[in-house]
């Protein structure tokens, strides 16, 4: 099969599509044919030798795929051949076949297109966890949303107008903000141009906002947390801006709380949780509340090119890999 493969941890120049032989399922896994992938920052990450698991050489970025499920490990009871499914991977997406765990793997909805599916997992899953479980987000709350023209940002735009929440999106450009709004946000905010903090204290009559969603971090994470009201709620899902150093006292003030979030987390400790989060997501899918917002679509061997396009900030919404044909 053909594959995009790391063989030394680097820059994403070192990868190469080549040919492999295609990956065995263990008795619990079943073997995908790969019809998308969607890029996160985590394979640049991984490739780079900085993430938290190191795959053994050689290994295909990748942690999320949609596509056909071609065999099973003897093990296996949740699936069979011939199966739709989107899945969460180890790695290995961005090849032409893939394996996954039965228990990351979920089926597609027959309404739901692979590109849809491709897009979803890491995404809309990430962002209800966030919201649902660690924010305990509720009606009519103010939620502040950051980067909020990113795939993640986006999918917590919509999660956020599922639960009934106020929603203000927070980008840095017009453009950015635009897809914001025609995703539902509620109100816009470029925190190029404004002050972040002043701006959401007008918006909520000076009471503050209820929860933050930051997968950004850096310098955006002080006046984002000055901007929460008592008893807001900071939830981190990524640090692409930069880790930042949380000051206690500010939380102690206001009875504020800052909480991570991380999938892969709720993955291995609460799959009762990730579940429920799975299936109302399918649900406001299905009611046509949630539109996987997908820029760019490219080849196997552009590979390279769609995780730059990621990384280099050049994209909104989602970036899909296909290995087997463009659809």
């Amino acid at each position: 099969m053909r594959a995009l493969i790391c063989r030394q941890w680097g820059n994403l120049d070192q990868l190469q599509l080549a040919e492999i032989e295609p990956p065995v399922p263990t008795p619990t896994q079943i073997l995908i044919d790969v019809e998308t992938a969607a890029v996160n920052y985590a394979d640049a990450i991984m490739i780079a030798g900085n993430y938290q698991t190191k795959p053994p050489f050689p290994f295909a970025p990748g942690l999320e795929a949609a596509g056909t499920v071609v065999a099973c490990g003897y093990k296996v009871s949740r699936f069979k051949r011939g199966d739709r499914v989107m899945a969460l991977l180890n790695y290995g997406g961005m090849a032409e076949q893939a394996v996954a765990e039965q228990t990351d793997a979920w089926i597609v909805p027959p309404t739901m297109s692979f590109s849809d599916a491709g897009a979803f997992p890491i995404a809309y899953f990430s962002s209800e966890v966030a919201l649902r479980w660690r924010a305990r987000i509720e009606s009519k709350e103010t939620l502040i949303i950051l980067g909020a023209a990113g795939g993640v940002g986006l999918a917590a735009v919509e999660i956020g107008k599922a639960f009934g929440a106020r929603v203000i999106a927070c980008a840095s450009t017009r453009e950015k903000l635009s897809i914001a709004r025609k995703s539902g946000a509620d109100e816009i905010i470029n925190y190029k141009e404004e002050d972040l903090k002043a701006r959401v204290m007008e918006l909520t009559n000076d009471c503050g906002a209820d929860v933050c969603f930051d997968p950004i971090g850096g310098e955006l994470f002080d006046p984002a947390l000055s901007s929460l009201g008592w008893g807001g709620r900071y939830v981190h899902v990524g640090f692409v801006g930069g880790v930042p150093k949380i000051p206690a006292n500010r939380l102690l003030v206001k009875n504020r709380a800052a909480l991570g979030s991380s999938l892969r987390y709720f993955r291995w400790y609460a799959p009762a949780k990730l579940q429920a989060s799975v299936t109302s997501l399918l649900e406001w899918y299905a009611e046509g509340r949630l539109h996987p917002l997908v820029t760019h679509k490219l080849t196997l061997d552009r590979g390279v090119d769609a995780i730059q396009l990621l990384t280099e900030r050049r994209a909104h919404g989602r970036i899909l890999v296909f290995p087997r044909q463009l659809t």
